[in-house]
């Protein structure tokens, strides 16, 4: 398994612990696979065809999330059976902004340390 989808893997999920611990719920297996399991379907469902991680680069890689992220949180509104209201325009806004934020500084860390 490459070692940059581990470090992206790793974002994803601190981007959900923060996020659940904002809202006051408890960082748990179940709320973490209710916010990443989605996300993560769908950027494993991509990252082939993008070459995120066989031909990675930052373009790739901002490929990547900017359609798999707002894909995959627009399925877990859907399995969770929620609206598509303002609200959830707001918190898709912010889980781009969040999340990306993640990525940005672990892919950084792996440029620095030269694992990447």
């Amino acid at each position: 398994m490459s070692r940059l989808f581990l470090l992206d893997l790793l974002a994803l999920l601190l981007f959900a612990g923060v996020g659940l611990l904002s809202h006051g719920q408890p960082v748990n297996a179940g709320g973490l696979a209710r916010n990443v399991l989605p996300v993560l379907f769908v950027w494993l469902l991509l990252a082939p065809f993008l070459g995120t991680y066989r031909r990675p680069t930052w373009k790739n890689l901002l490929l990547t999330w900017a359609l798999a992220f707002p894909a995959g949180l627009w399925l877990r509104q859907m399995v969770l059976g929620e609206g598509f209201g303002v609200g959830f325009f707001v918190f898709l806004a912010v889980a781009m902004g969040f999340s990306l934020l993640f990525l940005l500084l672990l892919r950084g860390l792996a440029k620095l340390l030269r694992l990447w």
